[in-house]
């Protein structure tokens, strides 16, 4: 017996009513860790699409850490010049309609539909024509670019998935490239040494580009030198061209000043915590000021722009009473820089680790990070196929921390109601600070834990949206 379904012709996909229907569609493809490296896929793709990827300029972000964010600060700055942008960002930290961005506004679900359904026609004609189908991230890129085409946008701002060269992001020719710092993380799929992820991250840099580039160990800096050489491209390099002149932490956030390209912008009040987002904003910074041309930004407008700018999941106090931080990092790199800013910036003793990582990260370097900073650490997992079962890290971190600061909690909201208990508890006999919770060591897992702990009627101060 056949029915209707059986009889459809799968060269004219039928179209998608609901987001969750949507998000089925794309998650039954290939996912993000499954690469084959080559643009001929999605090339194809927005051909059919007629290249929408054309219609308008663009800032192309890699690095290791910090593309988010500047994203969202290089955004921000762009929209008070009265220019409309669209922003590309991965991986989501809640939902995926957070990826796709028009005017500092992730698509709702009904928009998110209209993109897919935008797009969906072509997708059979390109996995018929191709040795691999378009995977997730493929598709959600082509999505993208054609709402941003649609919109229209004068300005998109895009951070790639992984890497450089092959990533699908990379069929736009930015106008700037910023190289964000490198370091080892994604080894399987990039590169053993930094130097070989540099070589494969400096793929972004176009002919005529200008390039921002965040402080690099000497290997990479001369990585990205023979790569803006080879194309004809202009650097301008953080501590030479631009840089952060002065920061001083502050209740919720930081005052920095920040030498651009133009000019020097004193008393910007950045509503982010730690040293590594005042140089993301020197980064971005730059990126706008290398995008717009010769005139300065204007001090009103560089200090409104970052008053507004927000990062959930960076650093971000979503609840007091125990205060409880989530912050992204999920590499040595990114702990390193959120260590040094819980330092900076917080009072927070005891302070107890949640940590879930996936399973292809370096968890060893990770925990090995944090263990001066912890009193304890409650190991869990994310409910990903990815995370690294709570057993295994476990193992780990009792090497690291030694048994008796090491809980196993592994369903994520008894670990953190485990670890808000420990912090009440050592706050009680503590006369150093207040207890507080950090989640850490995925952006899977931080997204997990906001789920289960945002409450937007009771935004905790120094939030981060």
């Amino acid at each position: 017996m056949t029915t209707a379904a059986d009889d459809h012709d799968p060269r004219t996909p039928r179209l998608a009513e609901t987001f969750d229907e949507v998000e089925d569609a794309l998650l039954s493809r290939w996912p993000e860790t499954r690469l084959e490296p080559s643009l001929d896929r999605i090339r194809a793709f927005c051909e059919l699409l007629g290249d929408p990827q054309s219609t308008f300029r663009s800032i192309h972000l890699t690095g290791t850490n910090g593309k988010t964010s500047t994203s969202r600060m290089i955004d921000t700055l762009l929209r008070a010049l009265d220019l409309r942008t669209g922003r590309f960002t991965s991986p989501h930290v809640q939902k995926m309609t957070e990826r796709i961005s028009i005017d500092g506004e992730q698509l709702d679900d009904e928009a998110f539909v209209r993109a897919f359904n935008d797009v969906a026609p072509y997708i059979a004609l390109v996995d018929a024509d191709q040795p691999h189908p378009l995977s997730f991230f493929e598709t959600v890129v082509a999505m993208a670019y054609a709402a941003f085409s649609d919109a229209p946008v004068d300005v998109a701002v895009v951070e790639v998935g992984m890497g450089g060269s092959w990533d699908a992001t990379n069929v736009i020719d930015g106008d700037v490239a910023v190289l964000l710092p490198v370091a080892l993380d994604h080894a399987r799929y990039l590169g053993e040494t930094v130097t070989e992820i540099a070589r494969e991250k400096v793929g972004i840099i176009k002919p005529g580009a200008t390039v921002v580039v965040a402080e690099q160990t000497p290997d990479v800096a001369a990585v990205i030198g023979e790569r803006a050489a080879e194309v004809g491209a202009r650097l301008v390099v953080e501590g030479v061209d631009f840089s952060v002149a002065a920061r001083q932490p502050a209740v919720g956030g930081q005052v920095v000043s920040l030498q651009g390209l133009r000019a020097r912008y004193d008393d910007v009040f950045i509503p982010l915590f730690g040293a590594h987002q005042a140089q993301n904003a020197a980064v971005a910074l730059a990126a706008v000021e290398a995008f717009v041309g010769d005139s300065p930004l204007g001090d009103d407008v560089v200090r409104e722009a970052f008053a507004q700018v927000t990062s959930p999941g960076r650093l971000e106090v979503i609840r007091r009473s125990p205060t409880i931080v989530l912050d992204a990092a999920h590499n040595p790199h990114g702990a390193e820089a959120t260590a040094a800013a819980l330092e900076d910036s917080f009072q927070l003793s005891p302070l107890i680790g949640v940590i879930g990582v996936m399973g292809d990260k370096d968890a060893e370097g990770l925990l090995a990070v944090f263990e001066p900073h912890l009193a304890h650490v409650v190991v869990t997992q994310n409910s990903t196929d990815r995370a690294m079962p709570a057993a295994e890290l476990a193992r780990t971190a009792i090497e690291v921390f030694g048994e008796d600061r090491v809980t196993v909690e592994p369903r994520l909201a008894d670990a953190i109601d485990a670890a808000a208990a420990l912090a009440e508890a050592g706050e009680a006999v503590s006369s150093m600070g207040s207890g507080a919770v950090l989640v850490t060591g995925s952006v899977v897992t931080v997204g997990e834990a906001r789920t289960l702990l945002a409450r937007p009627e009771r935004s905790a101060p120094g939030a981060g949206s």
